[in-house]
């Protein structure tokens, strides 16, 4: 099989390259960073091509999906991702862009156009979405991250049951994790107020249900609590505890 990973140099993206790489399927990487990639593809045992790209130019995506398409792609795994922490009012209005550009414009171009590339196939083809936990609520003091996972989630969602009806061999998956060990808690300029998975064994835990074709995958038992009880309480409450959550984060 041929996977396509965005947000592949590091974090889960990487761990599921790793991943993947270990059952001999071959890989096309993407990052912004060609330093990285180049080191991952000297060290994966399995055929590795490697794209430098920025995801929140949609010209690049576009490109990205015209090489994708002549690469027959059997998994696409849409895992690259930005955060933002702040006030909405007070965050830089590029860098929200940007963050909406990489988070919705990109996975939603990479999805439709192979989701409906995969479909004319007569062979099983899988998409993973990366959303997060934080698709479930509102998150002030990150609000247009946790909107932007939101989208994918729900977008993902409907994906699974379209294909579903019209009885394709598509398999659409989304991956909603809580706190995650990665590189992405620093670029947010976030920490995490709860101890994270390793981004390996999120890795390993997404694909494995990728491949028993789950719509919702959720690891970890604290998130899938958090998910059940969260829809006993009301909105105002969960916005009160969020947004708490989040200005501990900002404090540590």
């Amino acid at each position: 099989m041929k996977a396509l990973i965005t947000g592949a140099s590091s974090g889960i993206g990487l761990d599921i390259a790793r991943y993947l790489a270990s059952q001999k399927c071959e890989l096309i990487l993407v990052a912004r960073n060609k330093e990285k990639l180049e080191e991952i593809q000297e060290k994966l045992p399995t055929k590795v091509t490697i794209i430098v790209a920025d995801l929140s130019n949609e010209q690049r995506v576009k490109e990205l999906y015209v090489l994708a398409k002549k690469e027959n792609i059997d998994i696409l795994i849409n895992n690259a991702g930005l955060g933002d922490f702040g006030y909405l009012t007070e965050t830089d209005i590029n860098k929200d862009l940007e963050l909406i550009n990489t988070n919705i414009k990109a996975v939603h171009i990479l999805t439709k156009y192979l989701a409906r590339d995969m479909e004319t196939r007569d062979t099983d083809t899988y998409i993973l979405n990366v959303a997060s936990s934080a698709a479930f609520q509102p998150g002030p003091l990150m609000s247009t991250y946790y909107a932007t996972k939101s989208y994918v989630y729900q977008l993902t969602e409907a994906l699974y049951y379209e294909e579903k009806k019209k009885n394709t061999k598509v398999h659409v998956s989304v991956l909603c994790p809580g706190p995650v060990d990665t590189n992405f808690n620093n670029v947010a300029g976030v920490t995490f107020s709860v101890k994270p998975l390793t981004s390996s064994y999120v890795a390993k835990y997404a694909i494995d249900n990728m491949f028993k074709e789950k719509m919702l995958i959720i690891p970890g038992t604290k998130m899938k609590l958090a998910k059940f009880f969260s829809r006993f309480v009301s909105d105002k409450f969960m916005l009160r505890i969020i947004y708490n959550i989040q200005k501990r984060k900002a404090s540590k």
